[in-house]
């Protein structure tokens, strides 16, 4: 959907004396997005009656439908980064809100990026226990990735006096990155129940889980274990979530729309 936005823009006439927009082509990054003055579809309203409900929450969507784009958003709202937010409609909806804006402990998992037919999953979730057995302790490093995991999880929340928050872009990815090697899959499948099995166990000192998948298949032997794993994807309230709605284009786009209205496409 958004694919067919950036198409539109870049038929548009230079000619046509319109003001057009900054898109962010290939930006999945919030925080580069809005310090680079980018375009941004305000989605922080969906964010705010996200993080404001203490249940895990699963998304399905396809890909380049702006999941990492919501992830990033997410993670830089549990971070404290107020002035990434500044004219958005979280920061009305957080103005008598004490509590809002306070740093938490964010363990984000991205799991684009590596080829899982030759890469182990148990070598790129060490990279990632490292990173941040670096910044809360590193004493249980000699320990099974699951335990580092739940230690990891309890020794942030010890330092940093709140609760963690957990989220997981793609989750399955590694899934299908090799469904043609039924051998290593059904080993990654194993590896990740496993591993985050141990939410369930840190659950005292957990405050957000939210985790997106193209796919829907995989994640309730996954995630089997977490309690009340809310599925939101085809759920009304969060039609709107990514992508671009009917309205949005309309209000975000209407200078672009007009500027292709009157110019010559080429």
């Amino acid at each position: 959907m958004f694919e067919c936005v950036l198409y539109i823009y870049a038929f548009i006439i230079t000619e046509v004396n319109i003001e057009l927009k900054k898109l962010p082509i290939g930006i999945q990054g919030f925080e580069k997005l809005r310090t680079d003055g980018f375009l941004y579809i305000d989605k922080t309203s969906y964010i705010y009656e996200l993080v404001h409900n203490n249940v895990p929450y699963f998304l399905s969507r396809p890909r380049r439908f702006g999941k990492s784009l919501l992830l990033s958003a997410m993670k830089a709202y549990w971070e404290g980064k107020r002035e990434l937010f500044r004219g958005l409609d979280i920061e009305k909806l957080e103005k008598d809100n004490p509590e809002a804006w306070q740093p938490y402990p964010v363990f984000y998992f991205d799991f684009n990026g590596d080829s899982y037919t030759k890469t182990s999953i148990e070598i790129v979730l060490d990279g990632m226990l490292r990173d941040w057995e670096d910044i809360y302790g590193d004493q249980f490093r000699d320990r099974t990735l699951g335990d580092r995991f739940q230690k990891v999880l309890e020794l942030a929340a010890e330092k940093t006096g709140r609760r963690c928050v957990v989220l997981i872009d793609e989750y399955d990815k590694p899934l299908l990155d090799t469904s043609e090697h039924e051998e290593i899959q059904e080993h990654i499948r194993d590896v990740f129940k496993g591993f985050f099995s141990r939410l369930k166990k840190a659950d005292e000192v957990i405050q957000f889980i939210f985790i997106t998948g193209v796919s829907k298949f995989h994640k309730v032997s996954i995630f089997s274990d977490l309690n009340q794993l809310k599925d939101i994807s085809l759920t009304r309230q969060y039609a709107g979530l990514c992508g671009i709605t009917d309205e949005e284009l309309l209000k975000y786009f209407d200078s672009d729309i007009k500027a292709l209205a009157v110019g010559n496409i080429r």
